[in-house]
Formats: C-alpha cells, structure tokens, sequence
C-alpha cells in the first residue's frame, strides 16, 4: 500500500472514530473531525503531512504495495 492510501485510510477512519466519539460520548469529538480536515486541506496545498513523514522514517517507500 502506498504512503497516500495509508495516509486517507488513516484519515477516513480517525473521521469515523471521531463521529462514533460524538455519539456515544460528547460532541466535543467533533473537533478532531474539524482538525483531520483542516490537516487535509493544508496538506493539499502545501505537500507537507506529518504522517506521510513519520511513515516514510519508518520504512514504507512512497510507491510501497504489499
């Protein structure tokens, strides 16, 4: 798998954790929503993810399929 899914399957399933939080939870687990989007929207204008740093210091290559 590439870096890039890596990074949207981790970003989808933080926005599910996060949906899930809010419902059985609080409401206040909407901001993680807010801030994986946020995090997404920069991303895409400026190239830089945090995660697709951290994934590349440990190994996984770019074009990487397993």
């Amino acid at each position: 798998m590439s870096i890039d899914k890596i990074v949207m399957a981790f970003a989808g399933s933080v926005v599910l954790l996060s949906i899930a939080l809010t419902l059985a939870v609080s409401p206040w687990w909407l901001l993680l929503a807010g801030l994986v989007a946020l995090n997404l929207i920069q991303a895409s204008f400026t190239g830089f993810c945090p995660l697709a740093i951290m994934l590349k210091m440990a190994g996984i290559r770019p074009g990487a399929a397993f």
